[in-house]
């Protein structure tokens, strides 16, 4: 079963102050899961054109430094490149730094661990000031969030992908983020024995 849920744009190219603070008092990141990763893997792996060099970024919070890690040990260690680890803050005066060390070396794709106040500060600096791509971003769990796309503006993040604690996957796109069940999931509207 496919799940979507439409996203509200907001005419405003800065994160409200109200919605930095409610953002500010959600949900933190939580530990990945090793079918997150193995699935991220997968992810790219799959993807085409084929992707071999990555930078991966993540937010200062621990869960989202040991997924990041995690990430590229997996990656390295099938053989593939990690040009860069970047880290980024969950508040900052712009996020232009982490923003041109994320977007610098030309990867074949992005990877992506934080809070959702952070990667959507993030991926508007991104947006707005480098040539980052979100059609070759991949992020974790915790970004597969309505509130994130919410926060950092349906165009922002438009056709950015990922995947779920359950190994599932997420895809944004056209104000609406979209759901999908790990493969070989029985369908829930299907009569099980």
């Amino acid at each position: 079963m496919t799940i979507a849920r439409r996203v509200i744009r907001s005419p405003s190219p800065l994160v409200r102050p109200s919605d930095t603070a409610r953002a500010a008092a959600s949900e933190q990141p939580v530990r990945h899961t090793p079918a997150e990763v193995s699935a991220l893997v997968d992810l790219l792996t799959a993807a085409r054109p084929r992707i071999e060099t990555v930078t991966v970024g993540h937010g200062r919070d621990a869960a989202s430094r040991a997924a990041a890690q995690a990430f590229a040990r997996s990656w390295e260690n099938r053989g593939a490149t990690v040009l860069a680890v970047v880290d980024w803050p969950e508040e900052a005066a712009s996020w232009l730094r982490p923003a041109r060390r994320f977007a610098a070396g030309d990867p074949d794709a992005w990877v992506v661990a934080g809070g959702p106040l952070g990667w959507a500060q993030m991926s508007r600096r991104l947006r707005h000031s480098t040539g980052w791509d979100p059609r070759r971003t991949y992020g974790f769990a915790g970004l597969g969030d309505v509130r994130v796309v919410e926060l950092a503006g349906p165009a922002t993040m438009e056709d950015m992908s990922g995947v779920a604690a359950d190994g599932g996957t997420w895809r944004v796109g056209r104000g609406l983020i979209i759901y999908y069940p790990p493969l070989g999931s029985p369908d829930p509207g299907e009569d099980l024995p």
